[in-house]
């Protein structure tokens, strides 16, 4: 595999394991988000889920096998009412959750 392609691979993969996480951080959102919010919230789950589908599809193109999603994630905070949940969301779309 050339350099550049090999970049490309890492750079694909890593933007993959951030789409994982906030897939699963969505999950999270979507237990948690009051209804006034929930349309918003599942507009931007689908929004990751196809971004990480489309991230998969690309690894496979070039040949990579695409990193799997963690079992779990450490999120930053508890999440225990749908203001945390709101807060998540905003997070999420730092992508910041780290495997466990």
């Amino acid at each position: 595999m050339s350099e550049e392609k090999d970049r490309e691979l890492r750079a694909l993969q890593a933007a993959l394991a951030a789409e994982h996480a906030a897939v699963y951080g969505y999950g999270v959102v979507g237990g948690r988000i009051g209804d006034g919010r929930r349309a918003e919230a599942v507009t931007a789950h689908d929004a990751h889920r196809a971004r990480r589908d489309a991230l998969v599809r690309e690894v496979k193109d070039l040949g990579g096998r695409p990193v799997a999603a963690s079992a779990g994630y450490a999120l930053p905070f508890q999440v225990p009412d749908s203001a945390a949940a709101v807060r998540l969301a905003a997070e999420l779309e730092d992508l910041s959750l780290i495997p466990i």
